[in-house]
């Protein structure tokens, strides 16, 4: 796109914040700091072709068009948009609900990179300390939205293995298949990263990893099962609080004081590239796509949680599996990706950010909201989510900390991650447990 088209988009985005044509055109766009979740989304993206709409005369035509275009066509996941309709056909002319859960979930993908997307537009609008704040309350949308339905409905077994699912792929699937990658593809280089943001994140992870660990602890010391479901809701609720709190500081240190730690590094071809780039969707307009985009998520999640059930009987596999494993590798496939191709670019800042950032932000934040928000909705969900689970995300937390602790990687690292995702997924296709 030439500079002209560049100027003239920037000119409709700004008329439909409400400027006129005149002052518009001067009018100061703020771009946020590149993190790194915003800079995994990124290289899902693709540039649109705007030759034929910018013919277009009429300024309101074609800013939809153009809206539409980027939207839609803006990602290189846009042949997987028609699973959105044939999601809603098959649930309104009851196909087979396991084909309502498939390609519910499948829609779930595009979804999500799209709203990482149009937040990202919102925020070269509103600044990068409001930016970031959007980006850090979307980041997980799709998880906290079938979180909540799922409580809705009292499945509380159902919400526990969907965040614990989000936690373990990004531990050890993510990062794992990014170590495992950029090793591969960098034989010859050694690998390094700033250890500051991994420290920092792995501390929040190990604080959270005390809050469940110590209602498990009450199932072994309590002389009652009454004294045990008390004790444990009520530690649940207080730990829930400390969480937030926790999480809030996190998010001070990562947007105020400390802000250099998790801005991701961009070399020099990346900084030429997007020292020019512009909102191509206004303020208002990106609002709306915002709003709406959540909304066809929330429906189609409302499918994932019905079916769930269905699929699993179908499918001949526990629900604990198709929560922990399946869910968080399509739901997240988008941001997944993102993380493993910037590791083949030896950027692994990068990808730590995306892996570690996210489960931070499952364990820190929407595990424990999840537990407020039951607690105000009349439900008891505790934070205790059982041995075998606790166990595993132990092991988890601990062998990624030790993975990072010397600031330098390889694919052996990555292998290993990939290889205790695999005995864990193997350990939950096995494990048969109540659905509710």
């Amino acid at each position: 796109m030439d500079s002209s088209s560049r100027t003239q988009d920037a000119v409709w985005a700004g008329l439909e914040n409400g400027g006129s044509k005149g002052t518009t055109a001067t009018k100061e766009v703020v771009r946020p700091g590149r993190t790194a979740h915003t800079m995994s989304s990124s290289s899902l993206r693709r540039k649109s072709e705007l030759q034929l709409i910018n013919k277009v005369q009429c300024g309101l035509l074609k800013n939809i068009l153009t809206n539409l275009q980027e939207v839609f066509l803006g990602t290189k996941l846009a042949v997987l948009f028609p699973a959105i309709p044939l999601a809603i056909a098959a649930h309104q002319y009851n196909f087979g609900r396991e084909w309502v859960f498939a390609l519910s979930l499948l829609a779930l993908t595009p979804l999500a990179e799209r709203v990482s997307f149009i937040t990202e537009q919102i925020a070269c609008y509103t600044g990068p300390t409001v930016g970031g704040l959007l980006n850090a309350t979307c980041g997980n949308a799709t998880e906290l939205i079938i979180a909540i339905l799922a409580l809705s409905q009292n499945k509380v077994a159902l919400v526990k293995y969907s965040l614990l699912g989000s936690i373990l792929s990004n531990l050890l699937l993510v990062l794992g298949t990014s170590l495992f990658c950029g090793g591969l593809a960098n034989l010859n280089k050694e690998q390094k990263y700033d250890r500051k943001q991994a420290d920092v994140n792995c501390f929040l992870l190990l604080l959270g990893l005390l809050c469940h660990i110590l209602p498990l602890l009450f199932n072994y010391s309590a002389k009652s099962v009454q004294d045990v479901s008390n004790s444990t809701l009520i530690l649940s609720r207080v730990s829930s609080i400390v969480m937030l709190v926790a999480y809030f500081a996190y998010l001070v240190f990562q947007l105020w004081t400390h802000r250099q730690f998790f801005e991701a590094q961009e070399d020099s071809d990346d900084d030429a590239e997007t020292s020019e780039e512009v909102p191509v969707i206004g303020f208002w307009s990106g609002f709306a796509w915002l709003v709406g985009m959540t909304a066809v998520i929330a429906l189609l999640s409302e499918y994932v949680v019905a079916t769930i059930e269905t699929a699993s009987v179908s499918w001949g596999v526990s629900v604990s599996f198709i929560s922990i494993i399946l869910l968080p590798i399509v739901g997240n496939a988008a941001e997944h990706a993102g993380a493993v191709i910037f590791a083949f670019k030896n950027k692994l800042d990068i990808s730590l950010g995306v892996a570690l950032g996210s489960a931070t932000q499952i364990s820190m934040f929407l595990v424990p909201l999840c537990v407020v928000v039951a607690w105000i909705m009349g439900i008891e969900m505790d934070l205790n989510f059982n041995t075998i689970e606790t166990g595993c995300l132990a092991l988890s937390i601990i062998v990624t900390a030790f993975t990072l602790q010397d600031g330098t990687s390889h694919y052996m690292k990555g292998l290993v991650l990939l290889l205790c995702y695999v005995v864990m997924g193997a350990c939950f296709i096995v494990l048969r447990t109540p659905s509710s």
